[in-house]
This record gives C-alpha cells, sequence and structure tokens, in this order.
C-alpha cells in the first residue's frame, strides 16, 4: 500500500472547487464568480434591475447589484460594464471595488484586481471581503504568506464568511499543516453546513493524518450535498480502498470517471484494483 499512500498524500493537497456562496440582495452586494448561477443572469432577473437603473439611472447599489447577477452568472464583460458604472457615480462604493477586483482577477488582469482590492481597504479597513478577496489573488499567484495574513485579517476582524475559514484551511491543507486545515473546514462547515467543498476538504486532511474512517464519512458528506463532484467521488474510493473495502472503491472510481472520464487519479485507482481476484469487504 506504499504506493497509494503516495497517491492520498499528492491528492490531499490539491486545492478543491470552492463553495457556493450567495451574494445578498442591496447595496452590499458582492459577487461569486467560484459558482456560475445562471438564474442570476436570468432574463426576469437582469429586467427587474435594468427597470431600477432606468428610473433612477444615478443609483450607483443598482448597478452593483446588476453587475454582482451578470458576474454571477459568467457575464464578465457586463459585470464590469456595471461596476465601472457604479464606482463612476460613488467613488467611495468600496463594494464595487472589491466586486470589480473580482472581474479583474478571473480575467488575468492581477494587478488592476490588487489595486481594487487595496483602493477598497483604503476606504474601509475593515471590509472583510476585500481581505479575502486578497487571499485568493495572493494564493493563486503562490504567495502563500501574503495570502495567510489576508485570510487572518478578514477573520480577526470576526467576519462569518465561510470562505475565509475554508480557503484558509486549503492554504493549511497545501503546506502540509493538515490538524489546522481541518479546525478551519469545520468552522466552515459550521457557517456553511449545506455546502460541499469543506466537507470535501476536511476528509482530504484527515486522510493526509491516517483518520481514513473520518474521511471516508466526510466524503459521504460531500456527495450528500454534491453527488457530481468528481474529486469528492474520487477521494471517497481512496478512504474506501484504504480501508480494504475494494468493491466500493472500485464504485467510486468509476462514479468519479462518469463524470471527468481523463481524471488520472480515479483513473489509477481503479487500474490498482483491477487485478485483484479477491475483494474483502465487509
Amino acid at each position: 500500500m506504499a504506493s497509494l499512500k503516495t497517491h492520498i498524500r499528492k491528492y490531499s493537497l490539491l486545492l478543491f472547487s470552492a463553495f457556493a456562496l450567495y451574494a445578498c440582495s442591496g447595496p452590499h452586494s458582492f459577487v461569486d464568480l467560484e459558482v456560475v448561477d445562471p438564474q442570476a443572469g436570468s432574463r426576469g432577473n437582469i429586467a427587474s434591475l435594468s427597470k431600477v437603473i432606468k428610473q433612477n439611472p444615478r443609483d450607483a447599489a443598482a448597478y452593483n447589484t446588476r453587475g454582482s447577477a451578470y458576474g454571477s452568472a459568467g457575464k464578465i464583460k457586463l459585470a464590469l460594464a456595471d461596476f465601472n458604472n457604479a464606482i463612476a457615480i460613488d467613488p467611495n462604493f468600496y463594494q464595487a471595488y472589491a466586486n470589480r477586483a473580482l472581474i479583474q482577477k478571473v480575467s488575468n488582469l492581477n494587478d488592476a484586481a490588487l489595486a481594487d482590492y487595496n483602493k477598497a481597504l483604503s476606504i474601509n479597513d475593515k471590509y472583510d471581503v476585500a481581505y479575502i478577496g486578497l487571499g485568493n489573488l495572493f494564493r493563486n499567484k503562490g504567495e502563500d504568506q501574503r495570502a495567510l495574513e489576508s485570510y487572518n485579517k478578514a477573520i480577526a476582524l470576526g467576519t462569518t464568511d465561510p470562505r475565509a475559514y475554508h480557503n484558509r484551511g486549503l492554504l493549511y491543507q497545501a503546506n502540509n499543516r493538515n490538524n489546522e486545515a481541518i479546525d478551519d473546514f469545520t468552522t466552515a462547515i459550521s457557517l456553511a453546513p449545506r455546502a460541499d467543498a469543506p466537507w470535501n476538504g476536511r476528509g482530504a486532511s484527515y486522510l493526509a493524518i491516517g483518520n481514513i474512517k473520518s474521511a471516508l464519512n466526510d466524503f459521504n458528506e460531500s456527495l450528500r450535498r454534491n453527488n457530481r463532484s468528481h474529486t469528492a467521488w474520487t477521494n471517497r474510493g481512496f478512504a474506501e480502498e484504504k480501508l480494504g473495502k475494494n468493491r466500493k472503491a472500485k464504485a467510486s472510481y468509476r462514479s468519479a470517471l462518469k463524470i471527468r472520464p481523463n481524471h488520472a487519479p480515479a483513473a489509477r485507482g481503479l487500474s490498482r484494483l483491477a487485478d485483484l481476484k479477491t475483494d474483502d469487504d465487509k
């Protein structure tokens, strides 16, 4: 099982898909591009927001809210235009700067994103969303220490945004600080109990420290919330394989490959088990 241990450790360090965090309505709306929500950009929703803007074209909050809807629906250019309008109307609209920063980040305009996050914080240095955004920007650039400092600032402010804990957990996990990661994923779960990714992330850290039964439980909880996660199915296969539940592990790997046919970790797992003549499931 030495090769399996190596696979588990490598796979546990992957940055798993982030979970949905729904934007609130009103002037404080912010966009979450980690999960595309076509309903946010539905014709009816956009039409109602556009009506508000038509009635009051100087309503910066309305542009910000519509921009958030466009962004959540993956309509990047329209979102950017609305955040630009919101900022032009109200240059102190720090939420719109943070929203525009996220749009710029996904457009690979990292310098512009950094400038907008810093602008938001120069207006309101207690805006936790901007610190979380900065943390994500730094983490994606491989600047782990700066990312950690940013997440820590958001958490020190008493944020209840689960992304702060989830993303800091991913950072800890990537640096083999799995016990700290487990604590952060647990907090994220308490703040967003219906989200699947924190369960998957915590399970991966349990795998990394050898707590296989707890890992398997977490992967099952993740899949109850989202059975289309190929990473959760693969991770469950790892845990089942480690526990000697080979028939179930094969089924989990196959489920992962149905969702992502070229997913190498699942394919390798299935290959490891292909020649087994017996199955010691219990």
